[in-house]
C-alpha cells in the first residue's frame, strides 16, 4: 500500500475515535476490554488512571512506556503519537513542574482533544504539536527522554521515526517505546489488508527488523524490558478472538480459517525496549 494512503486511512480512523467520548482502541469492540480495564492490562495503575482528565484514556495502546524507566523530575519529554494526551499527562506528574513535555501527533482532532484535555487538568507544562512523527515539529538536541505507544507499527517509515527520535535527543537522552512487532512474517493477505493496518497489526515488522532499524540510527544498550503475546493476552481472550467486529474482519482476511487466525494471534507480540544516545 501506498504511504500516503495509509497515513490518510490511519488519520480518519483516528479521527473518528477522537471525536467519540468514551472510545476503545481501534482493536476493541464491545467484547474486548473497555479503555479502563485494558489500561489496566497493559501497565497502567489506579494512581495514573485517576490523575489524567476525562478523555484522555482512549485505550489506544499496548503497553506503559513512562513505566519502563523513571522520569526525573525537571526533564524535557516528547510522546511520539500523543493521541489524546494520557502519556503526556503522566509524563508531566513525573517530571513536575520544572518539567516540560511535548505531545506529536498528525491528527487534527487528536490533537484538538488534547489540548481540550490539558486545559480540563490545568496543565501548564504540556504543549501538543500537529505533526508528523517521521519528521518531528522539534528541535534537535533538546529532549531528554522520548516514549511512544502502539504508534511507530503505524508509520510507513520507521527507518526514518528512530532517526528523527535520535536527532531530537540530547547526548544521553533515552527512548522508551511499548509497541508491536512480530515473530513471523504475515501472510501476505494481511500485510495487504488495509483493516489490519489500523488495527496496528498490517504495519508491524519483525522483531529483529525493528530493533535493528534503532540500531542504524544510532541507539545503543537496545534492551528489551518486557515482551508477551499482545492479541491473545492484551486484546482478546483465545475463545473469543473471531467473536468481535476486528477479529472476524481478520478471519475474513484469511478466508475464514480459524486455526491461521489463532496462529496469527500467537505471531504478534507487544514489547516494551528502552535505547540511548550516547
Amino acid at each position: 500500500m501506498d504511504a500516503q494512503y495509509i497515513k490518510a486511512n490511519v488519520r480518519t480512523k483516528y479521527g473518528e475515535i477522537a471525536k467519540k467520548s468514551s472510545s476503545c482502541c481501534c482493536k476493541c469492540s464491545c467484547s474486548a476490554p473497555q479503555p479502563t480495564e485494558y489500561a489496566k492490562k497493559i501497565g497502567y495503575n489506579e494512581n495514573d488512571l485517576a490523575s489524567v482528565p476525562a478523555g484522555a484514556n482512549l485505550g489506544l495502546g499496548c503497553g506503559n512506556p513512562t513505566a519502563l524507566n523513571t522520569l526525573k523530575e525537571g526533564e524535557t519529554v516528547l510522546d511520539l503519537g500523543c493521541g489524546a494526551g494520557f502519556d503526556v499527562f503522566l509524563a508531566a506528574k513525573a517530571v513536575g513542574k520544572t518539567g516540560k513535555v511535548y505531545g506529536v501527533d498528525m491528527t487534527p482532532e487528536m490533537i484538538a482533544k488534547a489540548r481540550e484535555n490539558a486545559c480540563k487538568g490545568g496543565y501548564t507544562t504540556v504543549e501538543f504539536k500537529l505533526g508528523e512523527i517521521e519528521s518531528l515539529p522539534i528541535e534537535s538536541d533538546m529532549i531528554d527522554a522520548v516514549i511512544s505507544n502502539c504508534v511507530i507499527n503505524l508509520s510507513p517509515n520507521k527507518e526514518q521515526v528512530f532517526a528523527d527520535a535520535y536527532r531530537v535527543l540530547k547526548t544521553g537522552g533515552r527512548l522508551m517505546v511499548s509497541d508491536i512487532v512480530l515473530e513471523q512474517p504475515l501472510p501476505p493477505q494481511v500485510r495487504q489488508s488495509l483493516t489490519a493496518y489500523v488495527g496496528c497489526i498490517a504495519g508491524a515488522i519483525l522483531q529483529t527488523e525493528y530493533l535493528a532499524a534503532m540500531e542504524r540510527a544510532g541507539f545503543v544498550d537496545i534492551t528489551i524490558a518486557d515482551s508477551s503475546p499482545w492479541l491473545t493476552d492484551f486484546v482478546y481472550s483465545n475463545d473469543r478472538l473471531a467473536d468481535n467486529e476486528e477479529g472476524k474482519a481478520l478471519l475474513d482476511v484469511l478466508g475464514g480459517d480459524k486455526a491461521s487466525l489463532d496462529q496469527l494471534a500467537q505471531q504478534v507480540k507487544s514489547i516494551k525496549v528502552i535505547a540511548w544516545k550516547r
